[in-house]
């Protein structure tokens, strides 16, 4: 049987790509890299990285999935910044979903910041 491939679509199997970064045995790289493995961690029900990536500032206090929400495909359409070696940047994406048999999609520019090596989501702009 094939290894299941990570829903953030890079094409990888789940364990060498987002798996990694919910089990904590790596981090994200890049902006672009953790705004993938949070849309992943919503795709596979993962609360807990959500909100360890989550800054500070803006983290709420819980977060509740809701579980009639199908995650099904992410488009990243823009970054900005970023990098292994920036302080802060943007990913625009477009996250498509099916709830009750009915697809929609998210349209948001995230906004993350680097602290200490580490990347955070800040917060995000809908599109919509």
């Amino acid at each position: 049987m094939a290894p299941r491939r990570c829903p953030c679509g890079t094409g990888l199997p789940y364990a060498e790509c987002c798996g990694r970064l919910h089990d904590g045995t790596a981090q994200a790289a890049t902006a672009e890299q953790l705004m993938r493995s949070r849309y992943s961690a919503f795709a596979v029900g993962d609360a807990g990285h959500l909100l360890a990536t989550w800054h500070p500032s803006t983290r709420p206090r819980t977060l509740e999935l809701d579980p009639n929400v199908r995650w099904t495909g992410l488009d990243v359409l823009g970054t900005t910044g970023g990098t292994l070696l920036a302080a802060e940047g943007t990913v625009e994406f477009r996250a498509h979903h099916v709830v009750d048999r009915v697809a929609g999609a998210q349209h948001e520019n995230s906004r993350f910041v680097r602290e200490e090596g580490r990347w955070y989501y800040l917060d995000g702009v809908s599109l919509a």
